[in-house]
């Protein structure tokens, strides 16, 4: 073992700083996790707090049920979106694959990359120059060609804010996702389709027999990766998105815990959640893993 390191120690050497920065902004602040325990106070040392043990975690589940309607909405927009995500672009990878020409097939995935790149402000406010009720360019258009009285309040009716996340994040995501299953067609041996040609299949059955079965391994390991991000929600699209009408069906667990630790300043009672959070996301991967290793073989660890 000590001989492989020597012998590889260049690359060790160009591994370490990703190794220092992980363990320094990823491993030191799970010690800020006694937080938790203790009844901590701005201005006060942790060593001087009173120790009050499991209160915390006891008090999200007994003193209010707030966890009822966190769980709800973290759990069904964030599997909703990982599901999405995944099978647009699954089909989306398929589909350009069967462009012929070229040039066109690299300017539309030029086209679904580029959202990717626009920060969650910018699409707030997109959002809102087209879907804001009374002034919104769509909903005006739409009450203009009489196919609606009124304008749709798509931003603050509680019943779209699902949808409403889902979809942004499916088509802000949609050309990055794809990337991975462009790649995993390219790897596809031509001998595979050209051996399918020659027994007469058509496009749509070499789809079908060839290029599907070649992605489902690369759609489980990212379904078993992203499973551990299920309760992780991005806090600036929900940061812009959460108005005084639709918390309710859009408050997620981030949210929760910046509302409590930053806004309320009740830190410990947010630790408590945080490192719930955590432990569930870590059973749920492990959990989701070997589903996967039982039902298909396939596993990531």
């Amino acid at each position: 073992m000590i001989l492989k390191i020597f012998r590889h120690r260049e690359l060790y050497l160009m591994l370490l700083p990703a190794v220092v920065l992980v363990f320094i902004f990823w491993y030191v602040p799970i010690l800020g996790w006694i937080i938790a325990f203790v009844n901590y106070k701005p201005g006060i040392s942790l060593s001087s707090a009173e120790w009050v043990g499991f209160q915390q975690f006891k008090s999200f589940f007994t003193q209010s049920s707030d966890y009822i309607y966190l769980l709800r909405n973290t759990l069904a927009i964030n599997i909703g979106t990982l599901i999405s995500n995944l099978f647009t672009a699954f089909v989306f990878a398929i589909l350009l694959n069967e462009i012929r020409l070229r040039f066109f097939g690299r300017f539309i995935q030029t086209v679904t990359f580029f959202p990717f790149f626009i920060s969650w402000v910018i699409i707030y406010s997109l959002s809102n120059a087209l879907f804001a009720p009374s002034s919104g360019a769509i909903n005006e258009m739409l009450v203009e060609w009489g196919i609606l009285n009124e304008g749709i309040n798509l931003l603050g009716d509680p019943q779209y804010s699902w949808g409403l996340m889902i979809a942004l994040n499916a088509w802000k995501h949609l050309g990055y996702n794809s990337v991975i299953f462009i790649a995993s067609i390219v790897s596809i041996p031509s001998d595979y389709y050209e051996a399918a040609e020659i027994d007469g299949a058509n496009r749509f059955q070499k789809i079908w027999h060839i290029t599907i079965p070649a992605l489902i391994p690369t759609l489980i390991v990212l379904l078993i990766l992203n499973s551990g991000w299920i309760l992780n929600s991005n806090f600036e699209q929900f940061y812009l998105f959460t108005n005084g009408t639709n918390w309710e069906k859009i408050e997620v667990l981030d949210m929760y815990i910046y509302k409590y630790g930053l806004k309320l300043l009740n830190f410990p009672y947010a630790t408590a959640v945080g490192i719930m959070k955590t432990f569930i996301s870590l059973a749920l991967i492990i959990v989701v893993n070997e589903i996967s290793k039982r039902a298909t073989g396939k596993a990531v660890f």
